[in-house]
């Protein structure tokens, strides 16, 4: 027989739907493979860095990450003009040649339409600049998956900060308190709970050729798949 905490455990739902009336999802790593962005960014960009400026592939993977970790968690971190401007690249039209890579993670459209038979109001909430956005969404039809599109280059804040939070909350129509947030970034998420968004979920898995990580601090899940019922 099954002990009493045990069953307890097991019946508990993940998602208190009946309380919640607004869900903001990620983009990459909740709903698109973070794979396509960590081979852009750690093994693309490195290899036409290095033949832009003649250096070793090794020598060009190391120049980034440094400028890569200096920016990191800043609005300018996700901003593919300050890379294109900085690397004195076209990153612009690198992402559009590439675009073929960009996939949904398992179960990610049957998550999107399982919400919306819900009559929950949806709402992908971004990092990502408007430029990145719009190739995404081309190559995916996500735009028409959801209900708005938010990109923190909106508020001029990423979702890291409380700013962002703050400045989208003056402008969007949800309540904190019946609001969940999808997400991958433990930062963000941390942000989120922070404000005073009352539920939160983490994915374990944002990128499909990774192990799932293990996380402690948020309720969590592999991925979106596990809320497609």
């Amino acid at each position: 027989m099954m002990p009493d905490s045990d069953r307890s455990r097991r019946e508990e739902p993940l998602v208190l739907w009946d309380e919640i009336d607004t869900v903001l999802v990620d983009m990459d790593g909740t709903l698109l493979d973070l794979a396509f962005d960590n081979f852009f960014w750690l093994e693309l960009v490195p290899q036409h860095y290095a033949a832009r400026h003649r250096l070793a592939e090794a020598d060009a993977k190391a120049v980034l990450q440094r400028a890569y970790r200096a920016l990191e968690g800043r609005l300018a971190w996700y901003c593919i003009d300050h890379w294109t401007d900085t690397l004195d690249l076209d990153l612009r039209a690198l992402k559009w040649a590439h675009r073929e890579r960009i996939r949904y993670l398992p179960g990610a459209t049957e998550f999107l339409a399982a919400v919306r038979a819900r009559g929950k109001q949806l709402t992908l909430v971004t990092n990502a600049h408007r430029a990145v956005l719009a190739v995404k969404t081309d190559h995916t039809g996500l735009d028409r998956e959801v209900d708005e599109l938010v990109s923190s280059h909106d508020f001029d804040a990423p979702k890291e900060s409380a700013e962002f939070w703050q400045r989208f909350s003056e402008q969007g129509r949800f309540d904190p308190r019946r609001t969940l947030l999808v997400e991958d970034s433990l930062s963000v998420l941390t942000a989120a709970r922070a404000f005073g968004l009352e539920f939160t979920l983490a994915i374990r898995r944002p990128d499909s050729s990774q192990p799932a990580r293990d996380i402690t601090e948020f309720p969590s899940v592999d991925g979106v798949h596990a809320l497609a019922d």
